[in-house]
């Protein structure tokens, strides 16, 4: 559906009513074509302490062709990038800020003590005027359940309030995150580098991702255009919407899509699979033989590497007005019918070792949300699903994770009454609702056979909606 709010406050006349009224002026976001680098413009880097990760993002960095520059606080990055062939120099001159920059990358992971974020106000001090619209921000840190001392601890857990702070501060469509690196898996970090500099994370904000050691084997992609390539991968509720976007990204990735749907949607299943180069199945997942009707059908295929469970129903109504069949019907479909499928898949082999499980959560499994305390239980479920049976899949080499979607321009929320609607798209950093693509891309990355590093996280894509932060 079209944000005629966002077209208007774009143009002259709305630019300047917006402006005089205080209201929001959403801009349009970048989002990812086919062929286009993954940072158009500079990356501005800093660091605090004794930085442990600037070796692994010298080899990233060269890896995407990308330009960097050094804050004044980091003169080593000038050697190590220098060693690595990359382009780079320092930015600013007798403490004026430097060029305008697409991204900022601050490595966090020397930081031991509270004593030493000195280092962080300075260098976001410095650079916070001079990110490109649609920007990115990227704070590397260490997961804080795994730091040596309770200070090192403190001072990593920190990092959490500043990134949801600078997400809300910097505007301009500018994203935040804030990256976990666990010690030992400094060489899992690409694959997450080159989804959140990128324009495919237009509309994820704020949020905090973990990533250890691989799970199982990995091998980065022969072609980073097509990491898929050669990969089967199902995608369920396929017929429309955010399952038809999925499929379409999962092609352009150069996977064998199987798209899925129940019978009733045949025709648009059909109209998908055709426009992709696919296969259709048509099938009710949550019947109670439709795990093994899968099963079979990965077996008769070869064996399928990417099971995505985006498939899910509603039926709202407040829980003192809701039929026992609508709570059965949404939680069994929604929740239980992933885990039948799950456990199926991979105790079968039917899912190849190496394989990925990406879920389709929802911030009203995070928020809550009034009428919806099926779809809530429902959708919170899968995020519990997917950080309870992550280390139990990764002794099979497969990782589980899962994204949570807020607004999406879709149908079901071209429905949704104007007021409430609007809320949706404007309660939000961005400004605006996302669209199916948006989540289509985050998919992608946890599709991607070189995020082995990535299992158990549940990332929201959601503009850093302000329901549920």
């Amino acid at each position: 559906m079209t944000d005629s709010y966002l077209n208007f406050a774009n143009s002259p006349l709305g630019a300047k009513l917006a402006d005089s009224l205080g209201l929001p002026k959403p801009l349009p976001l970048e989002r990812y074509k086919a062929g286009q680098p993954v940072v158009k413009g500079s990356v501005l880097l800093g660091g605090g302490g004794e930085p442990q990760l600037l070796e692994s993002l010298a080899t990233v960095f060269k890896a995407l062709g990308a330009q960097t520059v050094a804050h004044a606080q980091l003169p080593q990055w000038m050697p190590i990038a220098n060693k690595a062939g990359l382009m780079t120099g320092r930015w600013g001159v007798d403490g004026k800020p430097g060029e305008k920059v697409k991204a900022l990358v601050f490595d966090a992971t020397g930081l031991t003590d509270s004593t030493q974020s000195d280092a962080l106000y300075t260098f976001f001090h410095d650079a916070a005027r001079s990110v490109l619209p649609c920007g990115r921000v990227v704070i590397l840190g260490r997961p804080p359940e795994l730091c040596q001392s309770p200070r090192q601890a403190t001072i990593q857990r920190a990092l959490e309030g500043l990134s949801r702070s600078l997400a809300k501060e910097l505007k301009k469509a500018i994203a935040v995150q804030l990256v976990y690196v666990a010690e030992g898996a400094e060489d899992q970090i690409e694959s997450t580098l080159r989804f959140l500099l990128s324009p495919r994370s237009a509309y994820v904000s704020a949020q905090v991702i973990r990533i250890g050691q691989a799970v199982g084997t990995q091998a980065a992609p022969a072609d980073w255009a097509k990491p898929l390539a050669g990969k089967k991968v199902l995608v369920t509720g396929a017929s429309r919407g955010i399952g038809a976007s999925i499929a379409e990204v999962m092609a352009r990735e150069g996977a064998q899509v199987i798209c899925l749907d129940v019978p009733q949607a045949q025709a648009g299943l059909d109209e998908v699979a055709a426009k992709i180069g696919g296969t259709a199945i048509a099938l009710d997942i949550g019947a109670l033989d439709a795990p093994q009707k899968l099963v079979d059908a990965a077996k008769a295929d070869g064996g399928w590497d990417v099971v995505v469970h985006n498939a899910g129903i509603t039926r709202d109504k407040t829980i003192a007005n809701m039929k026992e069949h609508f709570w059965q019907m949404v939680v069994n479909v929604n929740l239980s019918t992933q885990e039948r499928i799950n456990d199926a898949l991979v105790e079968s082999g039917a899912l190849k070792a190496g394989g990925r499980i990406v879920c389709v959560s929802s911030i009203s499994g995070i928020a809550g949300n009034l009428g919806q305390t099926n779809y809530a239980l429902s959708k919170a479920g899968v995020a519990g699903m997917v950080q309870s049976t992550a280390p139990i899949f990764a002794k099979s080499g497969i990782t589980i994770n899962a994204v949570a979607p807020g607004f999406i321009e879709t149908q079901m929320t071209a429905a949704v009454p104007f007021a409430i609607r609007e809320a949706g798209r404007r309660m939000n950093s961005m400004s605006q609702g996302g669209l199916p693509q948006d989540v289509a891309e985050a998919i992608g990355w946890f599709a991607s056979p070189a995020s082995s590093g990535l299992t158990g996280n549940v990332v929201r894509v959601c503009g850093q909606s302000l329901i549920g932060a």
